[in-house]
């Protein structure tokens, strides 16, 4: 069993209020000092703290400790938001598999036929509190809530509905489904929606309003036509959000849409709600980062907008680079 006996430096207050100053500035306007980074950080916390990636996903209040440092050691963010692979998933069957250089992987399908489809099992809220996600989303947070409660933000982490649906049957069969059978992926998408929205809800009881955490990915230009994305994201994204905020989480959305989007950015808007405190992410553009400027022209008066810059950048030993894209993108 993990201990939370973990020996880390305290958290600067003048750095926290500076950071929390900048980060608010991008909802209610003001002066800051510069644009808030936010990097998604996951396992690499615990690296540059000396430890695993494998120990950020198996030790999650090991991981808290590291993210918060993490965030000032690099002058990001004032918030400690711990989360992981596949949530929800693992209560409706996924098993998932730990590795030792990467985040855990579904080890399983639920789904191997047609007819099994309607036969998935949707947890009810009881059983769903005694899962794997929700026990450890709140252990995490109730962690972070004790350790660190000028960083402690409440996440409701709802990820990309049509990708994790396609998790309950693997992927090849989603993809093939999506020609042949496309009313069975939406179902799956269904199942995965219900469980997740009554995720959020039992967080939203727990927290009060909690960030919403969502995207696209699976489904991208790379991977599906515009037409089978108009027809399964959009109104899966839609329902899925509305669910959750009408369940009492929000009203904060982070929609984040990896991978390349070129060919169906322009499909969300006015197809998914937004509130005045959405944030839209988008990852690239065929191979290049997405266009800060096509990101403005395209959500810039519904939503906050976080540019992006290409992940292969951060591996290099010249970080320069890093900076230089980034201020090409929002300069």
């Amino acid at each position: 069993m993990e201990t939370p006996d973990y020996e880390f430096p305290p958290i600067s207050g003048r750095w926290l209020k500076k950071a929390k100053r900048r980060y608010n500035s991008i909802f209610m306007g003001g002066e800051r000092d510069r644009i808030p980074v936010d990097p998604m950080m996951l396992a690499h916390s615990t690296v540059c703290c000396g430890y695993s990636i494998r120990d950020f996903y198996e030790k999650p209040k090991l991981a808290v400790n590291c993210l918060a440092l993490a965030q000032e050691t690099y002058d990001l963010l004032p918030v400690t938001k711990y989360y992981f692979a596949h949530p929800w998933l693992p209560e409706l069957g996924i098993r998932l598999k730990p590795m030792d250089y990467m985040a855990p992987v579904a080890d399983n399908v639920v789904v191997s036929s047609p007819e099994d489809v309607d036969l998935l099992h949707i947890p009810d809220s009881d059983e769903l509190m005694k899962g794997y996600t929700y026990t450890r989303l709140t252990g995490a947070m109730d962690y972070t809530k004790e350790r660190f409660p000028d960083m402690f933000v409440p996440m409701a982490y709802v990820p990309e509905p049509v990708g994790s649906g396609a998790a309950l049957c693997g992927l090849e069969q989603f993809f093939m489904w999506t020609e042949t059978e496309m009313d069975l992926c939406k179902k799956l998408v269904d199942a995965y929606i219900e469980t997740a929205t009554m995720g959020a809800e039992s967080i939203a009881r727990r927290y009060g309003m909690a960030l919403l955490n969502t995207g696209a990915v699976l489904e991208n230009s790379d991977t599906m036509s515009p037409e089978k994305i108009k027809e399964i994201s959009p109104p899966a994204l839609n329902k899925l959000v509305k669910g959750c905020l009408t369940k009492g989480a929000g009203p904060q959305i982070f929609y984040h849409f990896c991978g390349n989007h070129k060919d169906d950015y322009h499909l969300f808007p006015g197809r998914i709600v937004f509130t005045p405190f959405t944030i839209m992410q988008i990852g690239y553009w065929e191979r290049e980062s997405f266009p800060a400027k096509v990101l403005k022209e395209t959500f810039g008066k519904i939503s906050a907008n976080m540019p992006s810059v290409d992940t292969k950048l951060f591996v290099l030993p010249d970080q320069k680079k890093v900076y230089d894209v980034a201020c090409r993108q929002v300069i």
